[in-house]
């Protein structure tokens, strides 16, 4: 049996986001202060449905994309099991409320399942992707200078 609670949620004000943490999880905050990025594991929960889940194979996701993908090759938020995972830049912790952010690619009122420091050496030298997807921007920061919905973005 597995059991997941979720730690919090996310929340937004004007241009910023915070993922919110539960009081009773917000001493697992300390020691995060000197970490300039966090990854979130997040559930997905506006795409879980029945269907959602058992769609294996995806249709177009990107203009220049294949015309399918099996789920496991995409970061689409349809799958067997919904657990999505964001890396954000963190702004500022504050340990009565959470970790504010400039943008996390969740919704208002997603669940968070955890949060963990992003290490340098998770890094990877010589990382490939397919040709279809090798216009995407480079880094993490030139992505999240667009919004998601410019043509010039993840077509």
């Amino acid at each position: 049996m597995i059991e997941i609670k979720p730690i919090g949620q996310i929340t937004k004000n004007g241009d910023q986001f915070l993922i919110e943490v539960d009081s009773d999880f917000l001493p697992g905050l300390k020691g995060l202060e000197g970490y300039s990025h966090a990854q979130v594991v997040w559930w997905g929960h506006l795409s879980d449905s029945f269907e959602n889940r058992k769609e294996l194979v995806l249709g177009k996701l990107f203009k220049k994309g294949p015309e399918q993908n099996g789920v496991f090759s995409t970061r689409a938020p349809m799958r067997p099991n919904p657990v999505l995972i964001s890396t954000v830049k963190i702004q500022k912790i504050n340990f009565e409320k959470g970790i504010f952010t400039p943008f996390i690619d969740a919704e208002p009122g997603t669940p968070v399942l955890d949060i963990k420091p992003y290490q340098p050496m998770e890094r990877v030298i010589n990382v490939t992707a397919p040709k279809w997807c090798s216009h995407w921007p480079e880094w993490q920061e030139e992505a999240a200078q667009y919004n998601w919905g410019d043509e010039i973005n993840f077509e």
